[in-house]
Protein backbone atom coordinates (compact mmCIF):
# COMPACT_ATOMS: atom_id res chain seq x y z
CA UNK A 1 0.00 0.00 0.00
CA UNK A 2 1.56 3.45 -0.65
CA UNK A 3 1.62 6.71 1.59
CA UNK A 4 -0.87 8.50 -0.13
CA UNK A 5 -3.15 5.47 -0.10
CA UNK A 6 -2.76 4.83 3.53
CA UNK A 7 -3.52 8.45 4.67
CA UNK A 8 -6.41 8.39 2.23
CA UNK A 9 -7.57 5.23 4.74
CA UNK A 10 -7.72 7.27 7.93
CA UNK A 11 -11.22 9.16 7.63
CA UNK A 12 -10.34 12.07 10.05
CA UNK A 13 -7.59 12.81 7.89
CA UNK A 14 -9.40 14.03 5.42
CA UNK A 15 -12.86 14.81 6.45
CA UNK A 16 -14.33 16.66 9.54
CA UNK A 17 -14.87 13.86 11.87
CA UNK A 18 -15.62 14.28 15.36
CA UNK A 19 -17.80 12.23 17.60
CA UNK A 20 -21.44 12.82 19.16
CA UNK A 21 -23.03 11.47 22.46
CA UNK A 22 -26.05 8.96 21.96
CA UNK A 23 -26.55 9.82 25.55
CA UNK A 24 -27.08 13.35 25.55
CA UNK A 25 -27.22 14.32 22.10
CA UNK A 26 -24.01 16.68 21.97
CA UNK A 27 -21.23 16.90 19.20
CA UNK A 28 -17.90 17.49 19.88
CA UNK A 29 -15.00 18.64 17.59
CA UNK A 30 -12.00 17.69 17.83
CA UNK A 31 -13.25 13.80 18.80
CA UNK A 32 -13.76 13.02 22.21
CA UNK A 33 -13.59 9.69 23.79
CA UNK A 34 -15.78 10.33 27.32
CA UNK A 35 -18.69 12.75 27.08
CA UNK A 36 -17.70 15.69 29.42
CA UNK A 37 -21.58 15.87 30.57
CA UNK A 38 -22.52 12.07 30.55
CA UNK A 39 -19.35 10.90 32.22
CA UNK A 40 -19.22 7.07 31.72
CA UNK A 41 -23.03 6.49 31.29
CA UNK A 42 -22.50 8.72 28.15
CA UNK A 43 -22.29 6.74 24.99
CA UNK A 44 -19.80 8.15 22.05
CA UNK A 45 -19.63 7.08 18.24
CA UNK A 46 -17.95 8.77 15.64
CA UNK A 47 -19.88 11.68 13.43
CA UNK A 48 -18.95 12.92 10.21
CA UNK A 49 -19.91 16.82 10.41
CA UNK A 50 -21.41 18.60 7.28
CA UNK A 51 -18.47 21.32 7.34
CA UNK A 52 -21.41 23.96 7.15
CA UNK A 53 -21.43 26.85 9.48
CA UNK A 54 -21.21 30.48 10.40
CA UNK A 55 -18.36 32.46 11.06
CA UNK A 56 -18.56 33.89 14.28
CA UNK A 57 -15.48 35.87 14.74
CA UNK A 58 -12.04 36.26 12.34
CA UNK A 59 -9.03 38.00 11.87
CA UNK A 60 -6.96 39.23 8.87
CA UNK A 61 -3.35 37.57 8.97
CA UNK A 62 -0.81 40.00 7.24
CA UNK A 63 2.50 38.20 8.31
CA UNK A 64 2.20 34.40 7.92
CA UNK A 65 5.16 31.70 9.05
CA UNK A 66 7.54 29.96 6.54
CA UNK A 67 5.34 28.25 3.78
CA UNK A 68 2.44 30.76 4.36
CA UNK A 69 3.91 33.91 2.95
CA UNK A 70 2.86 33.81 -0.32
CA UNK A 71 -0.77 33.13 0.84
CA UNK A 72 -1.00 36.82 3.16
CA UNK A 73 -3.24 38.35 3.43
CA UNK A 74 -5.90 35.87 4.56
CA UNK A 75 -8.84 35.48 7.01
CA UNK A 76 -8.36 32.62 9.89
CA UNK A 77 -12.00 32.37 11.60
CA UNK A 78 -13.66 30.75 14.14
CA UNK A 79 -16.92 28.94 12.52
CA UNK A 80 -19.98 27.50 14.51
CA UNK A 81 -20.62 24.28 12.55
CA UNK A 82 -24.51 23.56 12.43
CA UNK A 83 -24.19 20.68 14.81
CA UNK A 84 -23.09 23.08 17.57
CA UNK A 85 -19.21 22.64 17.99
CA UNK A 86 -16.84 25.22 17.09
CA UNK A 87 -13.69 25.45 15.14
CA UNK A 88 -10.38 27.28 13.83
CA UNK A 89 -10.40 27.76 9.74
CA UNK A 90 -9.02 29.45 6.82
CA UNK A 91 -11.57 31.18 4.53
CA UNK A 92 -10.79 31.69 1.08
CA UNK A 93 -12.16 34.66 0.20
CA UNK A 94 -11.16 37.52 -0.21
CA UNK A 95 -9.90 39.80 3.57
CA UNK A 96 -12.47 42.71 2.66
CA UNK A 97 -15.69 40.32 2.06
CA UNK A 98 -15.73 38.07 5.38
CA UNK A 99 -18.01 39.26 8.03
CA UNK A 100 -19.22 38.08 11.34
CA UNK A 101 -22.23 35.87 10.02
CA UNK A 102 -21.19 35.15 7.14
CA UNK A 103 -22.56 31.68 6.09
CA UNK A 104 -19.37 29.26 5.16
CA UNK A 105 -19.27 25.91 3.24
CA UNK A 106 -16.42 23.42 3.66
CA UNK A 107 -13.98 22.84 0.32
CA UNK A 108 -11.01 20.34 -0.04
CA UNK A 109 -7.69 22.44 -0.18
CA UNK A 110 -4.19 21.93 -0.59
CA UNK A 111 -2.74 22.43 3.50
CA UNK A 112 1.09 22.50 2.78
CA UNK A 113 3.78 20.39 1.84
CA UNK A 114 7.19 19.05 3.39
CA UNK A 115 9.45 20.90 0.98
CA UNK A 116 9.77 20.89 -2.60
CA UNK A 117 9.36 17.04 -3.12
CA UNK A 118 7.98 16.40 0.16
CA UNK A 119 4.32 14.92 0.89
CA UNK A 120 1.20 17.15 0.08
CA UNK A 121 -0.76 18.05 2.91
CA UNK A 122 -4.65 18.53 2.26
CA UNK A 123 -7.92 19.48 4.26
CA UNK A 124 -10.57 21.55 4.95
CA UNK A 125 -11.13 25.49 4.30
CA UNK A 126 -13.98 26.99 3.95
CA UNK A 127 -15.69 29.03 1.14
CA UNK A 128 -18.50 31.67 1.21
CA UNK A 129 -22.00 29.25 0.83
Amino acid sequence: MSVPRFWRHISSRYNLVGTRCNTCGEYYFPPRTMCPNCRREGSIEDYRFSGYGEVVTYTIIRTASEGFDMQTPYPLAIIQLEEGPRMTGQVVCDPEEITIGMQVKPTFRKLGEDGAAGIIYYGTKFIPA
